[in-house]
């Protein structure tokens, strides 16, 4: 990959085994990469998307030049002029030059590449020579000394989901702190339980979100916990695990370079042929972001049911009012905020599929769907950040009760008949229930007019805090 001499103000021209291209003067990218602007315009998706993908394969390039710097293969004049290139972008710097679309052919050649360019003319400035002199320090030769796309590539995807998933984390963990205050602010809140969306028992409305939290909380621990099958990396492999055209000792020197670079424990896999080829980390990891998407959504549902009407539905909370709901029918104010997080658990579920079938379709030594994976696994994981963090600060936060009508449920259903059940036995609490369906009475009234409970006996055990924990009310 050399560049004509012949450059103008506008452009350079760059060589490579298929033959030439004019490339903007303005750009640090080089030919490999204009190729491939050209060839992949799917999603119009950069890889600059997501910004901890371009740091990651910086940290990479970074380590890479520093093993090589100490194993004596690059100079140090090259070394520091990449270094510092990399430590630029590390801050930041450039990334607006990293424009192959996530989706590629390849197997994640042109995202390589992409960074060899940028990298390498980066360098070169900082060396003092103009963008696309090579023959002082190359892309391939140089930046992409001792490595292939096929551990890079690997390596610094898993690094990047390393460094953003605990934004992913800290999101769920807030959403679960809004869930339990309000579960806190809910607790003397009476109300019916529901199964098969029909009266059931009693419960609390604070007993249903502090149900939202713990099974959130459940998620946050398992995704904090995943985080660590991406610590083992490839690194060192190549081409297909063999190490070819590095040296012996370059491998754990550059895993022990990232580590330090990146503060995170990274270890070489000890099968590098497996690793090099392996998506079984990805697809789990999909499969608990497809977990946690099927709870939020879950409870998304459950907010549009207990908040609907306000005056034909349950009404038993308000969600807060975000936005006009209607083009047509003045007055309507749509549950919005659950609705698009639902939206993104569909997405993220259906990512899952992508995932799993790219995983799957992967041949012999190399699995060349990995940027699906990649990209799938990255939409996920920001999109589930963005649905948490607007779930719990635009509607958790938001949400008040509605006291009476929760409580006149429970005075009006049939379903507190089973909490009279241990006193009046089941033949009778059966025949008032099938009576008070069919005359539209009340339980309570049926149950005095027989004399089955006097006022005082039906007072004490629908007391809220015994219908709540029948256990600390003595059956007699």
């Amino acid at each position: 990959m050399n560049t004509d001499s012949a450059n103008n103000n506008d452009y350079r021209v760059e060589y490579d085994l298929l033959g030439s291209k004019k490339i903007p003067q303005d750009v640090y990218y080089g030919i490999q990469t204009q190729r491939a602007i050209e060839n992949f315009q799917i999603t119009g998706v950069p890889i600059s998307h997501y910004p901890s993908l371009i740091t990651s394969m910086a940290m990479v390039k970074k380590a890479a030049a520093q093993a090589n710097q100490t194993l004596k293969h690059l100079s140090d004049t090259k070394a520091n002029a990449i270094v510092q290139a990399c430590d630029e972008i590390i801050a930041g710097q450039w990334h607006e030059y990293f424009v192959v679309d996530m989706i590629q052919g390849g197997a994640g050649t042109s995202t390589n590449m992409n960074a060899n360019e940028v990298i390498a003319n980066r360098a070169l400035e900082i060396l003092g020579h103009p963008r696309g002199a090579y023959t002082h320090l190359h892309p391939n030769t140089d930046v992409n000394m001792s490595q292939s796309t096929n551990d890079v590539y690997p390596t610094a995807v898993r690094l990047a989901i390393i460094l953003r998933h605990s934004e992913l984390a800290l999101a769920a963990q807030n959403l679960k702190h809004s869930l339990k205050q309000k579960g806190e602010e809910f607790k003397d809140v009476i109300k019916m339980g529901r199964t098969q969306l029909q009266d059931a028992v009693p419960m609390s409305l604070g007993q249903e979100f502090n149900a939202y939290a713990t099974t959130i909380d459940e998620d946050v621990k398992l995704i904090k916990g995943l985080a660590d099958l991406f610590k083992e990396i490839n690194l060192g492999g190549t081409a297909i695990g063999t190490g070819i055209n590095a040296d012996p000792g370059y491998g754990k020197l550059a895993i022990d370079y990232l580590a330090n670079i990146s503060s995170v424990p990274l270890v070489q896999a000890s099968d590098l042929v497996e690793a090099t080829s392996d998506m079984g980390a990805f697809v789990l990891f999909s499969s608990m972001l497809k977990r946690y998407s099927i709870k939020l959504s879950k409870i998304c549902n459950d907010l549009r049911l207990l908040s609907s009407g306000p005056l034909a539905g349950l009404n038993e909370i308000n969600l807060p009012q975000m936005q006009p709901g209607s083009s047509i029918m003045p007055g309507k104010v749509n549950p919005v905020i659950p609705e698009a997080v639902n939206q993104v658990a569909f997405d993220v579920i259906g990512n899952d599929l992508s995932i799993s079938m790219a995983a799957e379709a992967g041949q012999l030594q190399l699995n060349v769907m990995e940027p699906l994976i990649v990209y799938k696994v990255m939409q996920s994981i920001e999109s589930l950040i963005n649905a948490s963090t607007m779930l719990s600060e635009k509607c958790i936060t938001g949400i008040t009760a509605n006291r009476e009508k929760c409580r006149d449920y429970v005075n009006n259903s049939v379903g507190i008949v089973t909490a009279l059940n241990p006193y009046i036995g089941y033949e009778n609490a059966s025949r008032i229930a099938k009576t008070a369906l069919k005359s539209g009475r009340r339980v309570i009234d049926l149950v005095l007019e027989e004399g089955l409970l006097d006022e005082t006996q039906l007072k004490e055990i629908l007391k809220p805090e015994n219908m709540l924990n029948p256990s600390a009310l003595q059956l007699k």
